[in-house]
C-alpha cells in the first residue's frame, strides 16, 4: 500500500551548527525517487496530519537503513500511514516543519535508539516529545536498554560509552537535566525491543505486533501470527550440523548481496586479479604506517588499509550492475593502471550465482547461507530450478506472499478486449515480481537451475526474476558454467583438511593406518562432499574402520555406467563413487532382508518429482515395484565383509524404519515437511541405472492410492510426464484402459484446472489437456479397430479372445467418450478466457456432438456445452 505522506529521510544540519544542505536520501518503496526531494512531488501538510506512525532515526549505516526501509514498508503493507525521517538531514525549514507536523499528528512514535542518538538534538527531541505524550516505542539498535543510563553515558562507563559517551547534552543544545530525563525515561520504558543483525525479522514482527495491539488493528496481529507460522517450513531441509568449510564462499556471498561485510576481520575476502603482485608492490611503496582500525572511504583510511596489505573495496552503482573496484587505480601512475573492463569485477545488484559439479555442495552452501542470514529477510523463498517445474514453483510463491492470482470469472483486462494466454501468465508473474520489488527484503533461492530457458515455451528465466538492485536478494545454483551472464561463484572441492574432518565426524584421533586409509579414500573419491558424507555415515553407523571400508571399495568390480546425458559426467568420471554406492547399497540390502524396502524406496524415487516425497507414498510405490536389483555377484563377494558388521534380519521393517535407515546412511535427506524425504540427483541417477523402467508404473499406483491434488501436485505432474507424450518427450509407461481413464478423471483433469485457474499456467494446463485428449483418442481408435477386426472373425463368435473391448465391456467405451467430451469442453472454456474463440468453438462443437450421441440433444449436460459454444460464437463475432 502506498504511503499517503512523505516517506523519506531529509538532509539538514543540527540546531547548534548549521551546514549547507545535502542531497536527500529516500527511504521509500519507489526507488526512482531516491535522488530528489519528496517535497517536490508531495503536498505534505494534509497527508502528514493523518500520519499513524512517526519513525525517527539518525545515521547512515547500511544495516540501519535496511531496517528502517523494511519497517516502514511493512507498516504500510499493514495499512498504516508512516513517515520515516532523519531530521538531521532535512533540507530546509519547510522540511523541518513537515516533520514537526507529523510528530504532532502521529498516534505512535517509533524512535530507533543508537549509540549516536543521545548526541543528536533531533533524536533527543523526538524521544522527549513522545515520552511526554506517553506514546513512545523505543527500538534499541546495536545496544541494549540497560546501556541507556545517563550516569554511565556521562562517566564513560563500559566499553560502549568509552567511545560514544561524555557530556552529550552539549550537542543536544538543551539543559542537562532535560537530557538526563530523556535518557532515563528511555531506560525505564516498558517496551524493550533490542535489534541486532541476528534478529531483524523477529524485531520487525514484534514492532508490527505491538503497534497493531496499541492501535486496535486485529488484522495486523493475525497477519503477523500467520507469517511466523509459515516461517517454520520456509526452508526445505533442516540445517546441516555436519557442514564443513566454505567460510570464504559464505563471506563472498554476503559481500555480493549486501554490498558490505559484517563478518570477522579474519574472514575478510580480498578480490585478487592477475596483476595483484604488481599492484601490491606499487601500493607498498605508497603506503604509510597507521594505527587506525576503522574502515572508511577517505584517502587517509585507504592508506591505512593499504598498509595492512588489503585493498579497500568501493561499490559503484549503475542502472545495470554494481562494480567492485579498488580505489588504488586513481592513485597509481598511468603505466600501472588497467583498463576499466579488465580491472572491474562486475556483480549484479543483489544477485549471486553459484556454479559447480553435481554433488559439490551447492545446495548445502545455499542452505547454510539461508539459515545464517534468515533474520535479514522477511522470508526465504526456496524454488526448485528444474526447467519442467520452475515456473509453477515460482508461481506457488503467490499464496506465500499473500496474493491471490485466481483468474475467476472476468474475461478481459481493463482495456477493451480479451487477454491472451501470454498476458494471463505475464500478469501472474508480474504479481510475484511486484511483491518482491517492494522495500520488504526477501531471499529468493533458485536451486539446481538446469536451463536458462523455460521447458514449456522457451522463455528466459529473466522474465521471472524481479528487478535487480532492490531489497530482495537472489541466489541461483546451477551446474551450468554461467547463468544470465553473471560472474559466478564457482565452488571448488574441499581441502584435504576439510575432507578429513567431514569423513572423521566426531572422532578426534585416529590410528596412523586408519588416517592413511581415509586419505586414500579421499583421493579416490576426488574430495566430492556427497561421497565424503557417505563415508562418514558408513563409519558412524557400522563398526567398520577406514581400512576395512577401503578394502570393501577395492573389492568392488569396476562398472562403466551407460549414461547418455551430459549432466551425468560426474558419475562417469568418478568410478570410485559408483563403487562406494555399490558398497552402501549392498550394506542396506543385507541389513533389511527379506523385504529390502529401503533400497526399493531409493529405486522408485527416481520417477518422482525433484521435490520432497511423502514417505507413505514412497513406501507404496516400493511395495508395488517388481524390479529386481542387479549386481548380485558383487553382493556375494562382499557378504563376508558384511557378515561381521551387520546382522541379517528376516523381519520386515516399517516405512518409518526404512526412511530412517536411508537418512542415517546419507542416502536420503530429511525434509522440514513432516513425513517427507528427498534424494540427491546422483542417488537418483544411480537408482535409475540399478533398476529398469518396469518400476516406473509404481508411481501411478502410489498416486492412485494416496495422491492428493493440493499436496502432491508436483508428483502428479511427474506421473503425467511418464504416462503421456509431451512434445519430443515420449511416454515411458502404459497402463490398462480402466486405470488410464481413472487417472485422467481423478488427477490429470483436476490438475490442469488447478494449474490454469490458481496459477495462470495456461500453456502447461492446455498441453496437459491436449495430451490427455490424444491418449483417449488413441485408445478409442484401438477400440474401434478391434471391433472391426472382431466382426470379420465369424468363425469363432463365442471365443472371448476374439471379442473386442467394446463388446466385452461397453461401459468402458461409454466412459471414454464421456471423458473425452469433458476434456474438449474444458479446453474450450480455457480458450474462451484466452481469447482464442475460433479454436474453442471447434473443440466445443466436437464435445456437443459426442454428448448428443451419449445423452441426447435435450440432456442438461448437452445444453450446458451448447451454451458454452454459443458464448464462443458471440465473442468471436464481437472481437
Amino acid at each position: 500500500m502506498a504511503s499517503s505522506c512523505p516517506s523519506s529521510a531529509f538532509d539538514s544540519a543540527t540546531h547548534s551548527s548549521p551546514s549547507p544542505p545535502k542531497p536527500a536520501v529516500a527511504i521509500a518503496s519507489d526507488s526512482t525517487s531516491s535522488n530528489r526531494s519528496p517535497l517536490n512531488s508531495y503536498s505534505p501538510f494534509p497527508r502528514v496530519k493523518s500520519c499513524d506512525v512517526y519513525l525517527g532515526f539518525c545515521g547512515r549505516r547500511p544495516a540501519l537503513l535496511r531496517f528502517v526501509k523494511w519497517l516502514r514498508a511493512e507498516l504500510e503493507m499493514q495499512g498504516l500511514r508512516c513517515l520515516a525521517v532523519d531530521r538531521r538531514r532535512c533540507r530546509d525549514a519547510h522540511a523541518h516543519t513537515v516533520a514537526k507536523v507529523a510528530m504532532d499528528a502521529a498516534a505512535v512514535g517509533v524512535v530507533l535508539v543508537t549509540t549516536k542518538s543521545f548526541s543528536n538534538p533531533y533524536g533527543v527531541e523526538e524521544m522527549r516529545w513522545f515520552l511526554e505524550r506517553k506514546n513512545l516505542v523505543p527500538v534499541f539498535f546495536g545496544l541494549s536498554q540497560g546501556d541507556c543510563i545517563a550516569r554511565d553515558v556521562i562517566e564513560r562507563k563500559g566499553e560502549l560509552w568509552e567511545r560514544f559517551g561524555g557530556q552529550l547534552w552539549n550537542a543536544y543544545g538543551g539543559i542537562e537535566e532535560e537530557w538526563k530525563q530523556v535518557v532515563d525515561g528511555v531506560s525505564r520504558s516498558a517496551v524493550m525491543l533490542e535489534v541486532n543483525p541476528g534478529n531483524f525479522r523477529d524485531r520487525i514482527f514484534d514492532v508490527v505486533l505491538l503497534l497493531g495491539t496499541q492501535l486496535g488493528r486485529r488484522s495486523m496481529v493475525e497477519k503477523v501470527q500467520r507469517w511466523r507460522e509459515m516461517a517454520v517450513e520456509e526452508l526445505p531441509f533442516p540445517r546441516n550440523i555436519n557442514f564443513v568449510g566454505r567460510k570464504s564462499e559464505l563471506a563472498k556471498l554476503e559481500m555480493m548481496l549486501f554490498g558490505d561485510f559484517d563478518g570477522n576481520p579474519d574472514e575478510y575476502i580480498e578480490i585478487r586479479t592477475r596483476d595483484t603482485h604488481r599492484r601490491d608492490t606499487v601500493m607498498a611503496k605508497n603506503s604509510t604506517s597507521s594505527s587506525g582500525t576503522q574502515k572508511g572511504r577517505t584517502s587517509k583510511n585507504n592508506v591505512e588499509i593499504k598498509a595492512k596489505g588489503k585493498e579497500p573495496v568501493v561499490w559503484k552503482e549503475s542502472e545495470e550492475e554494481i562494480e567492485m573496484q579498488g580505489t588504488w587505480s586513481s592513485e597509481l601512475p598511468v603505466r600501472h593502471r588497467r583498463t576499466r573492463n579488465a580491472m572491474s569485477m562486475p556483480y549484479r545488484r543483489g544477485v549471486a550465482c553459484i556454479c559447480g559439479d553435481s554433488g559439490i555442495g551447492k545446495t548445502e552452501l545455499l542452505l547454510e547461507f539461508a539459515y545464517k542470514f534468515s533474520q535479514s529477510y522477511k522470508r526465504v523463498l526456496w524454488v526448485g530450478g528444474e526447467s519442467r517445474y520452475l515456473r509453477q514453483n515460482y508461481l506457488k510463491l503467490l499464496p506465500l506472499l499473500g496474493v491471490d492470482v485466481a483468474i475467476g470469472t472476468e474475461m478481459f483486462s481493463q482495456r477493451n478486449g480479451p487477454r491472451s494466454f501470454k498476458e494471463l501468465e505475464a500478469d501472474a508473474i508480474g504479481k510475484v515480481r511486484r511483491e518482491l520489488m517492494r522495500d520488504i527484503p526477501f531471499l529468493l533461492v533458485i536451486d539446481n537451475l538446469d536451463s536458462e530457458k523455460d521447458w514449456w515455451d522457451g522463455s528466459s528465466i529473466m522474465e521471472l526474476l524481479p528487478r535487480f538492485g532492490g531489497e530482495t536478494h537472489i541466489i541461483i545454483s546451477s551446474r551450468l558454467p554461467r547463468v544470465l551472464n553473471i560472474m559466478p561463484l564457482r565452488l571448488s572441492y574441499l581441502s584435504a583438511a576439510e575432507a578429513m574432518i567431514l569423513m572423521k565426524g566426531r572422532v578426534t584421533e585416529l590410528p596412523t593406518e586408519d588416517a592413511n586409509a581415509l586419505r586414500i579414500i579421499e583421493e579416490k573419491l576426488g574430495r566430492l562432499p556427497l561421497s565424503l558424507a557417505l563415508v562418514r555415515a558408513i563409519l558412524s553407523e557400522l563398526p567398520v574402520g577406514p581400512l576395512k571400508l577401503l578394502d570393501m571399495i577395492n573389492q568392488v568390480p569396476y562398472r562403466e555406467l551407460k549414461f547418455s546425458r551430459k549432466e551425468d559426467l560426474v558419475m562417469k568420471q568418478n568410478p570410485a563413487l559408483v563403487q562406494l554406492l555399490d558398497v552402501c547399497f549392498s550394506i542396506l540390502d543385507n541389513a533389511q532382508k527379506p523385504s529390502k524396502l529401503a533400497t526399493k524406496m531409493v529405486g522408485v524415487s527416481n520417477w518422482f518429482a525433484p521435490s520432497a516425497i511423502p514417505i507413505s507414498m514412497l513406501a507404496i510405490a516400493a511395495s508395488t515395484s517388481s524390479a529386481k536389483h542387479r549386481h548380485t555377484r558383487f553382493f556375494i563377494k562382499c557378504l563376508h565383509f558384511l557378515s561381521c558388521t551387520t546382522r541379517e534380519s528376516n523381519v520386515s521393517i516399517s516405512e518409518a524404519e526404512a526412511s530412517s535407515i536411508l537418512v542415517r546412511f546419507s542416502v536420503a535427506r530429511e525434509s522440514t515437511r513432516m513425513g517427507h524425504i528427498s534424494f540427491h540427483r546422483i542417488i537418483k541417477l544411480y537408482a535409475r541405472e540399478r533398476d529398469d523402467n518396469s518400476s516406473a508404473i509404481s508411481i501411478i499406483k502410489a498416486i492412485e492410492k494416496e495422491g492428493n491434488l493440493q499436496e502432491h501436485a508436483d508428483h502428479i505432474w511427474s506421473a503425467c510426464f511418464l504416462l503421456f507424450k509431451f512434445g519430443i518427450d515420449p511416454g515411458v509407461i502404459d497402463i490398462p484402459e480402466r486405470d488410464l481413464l481413472s487417472f485422467i478423471r481423478r488427477f490429470a483433469l483436476p490438475l490442469a484446472s488447478l494449474t490454469f485457474t490458481n496459477f495462470s499456467l495456461c500453456n502447461a494446463a492446455l498441453e496437459l489437456l491436449r495430451v490427455s485428449t490424444e491418449a483417449l483418442e488413441a485408445l478409442e481408435d484401438s477400440f474401434l479397430s478391434k471391433a472391426t477386426s472382431t466382426q470379420d472373425k465369424t468363425k469363432c463368435p463365442k471365443n472371448p479372445r476374439s471379442r473386442s473391448s467394446i463388446e466385452s465391456d461397453p461401459l468402458i467405451y461409454l466412459d471414454l467418450a464421456s471423458l473425452r467430451a469433458i476434456l474438449l469442453e474444458t479446453r474450450a472454456k480455457f480458450m474462451l478466457q484466452g481469447g482464442q474463440y475460433d479454436i474453442g468453438e471447434q473443440l466445443c462443437r466436437t464435445a456437443v456432438g459426442i454428448k448428443e450421441v451419449i445423452y441426447g440433444c435435450e440432456h442438461p449436460q448437452t445444453q450446458a456445452t451448447r451454451e458454452t459454444m454459443e458464448r464462443l460464437v458471440w465473442f468471436q463475432l464481437k472481437f
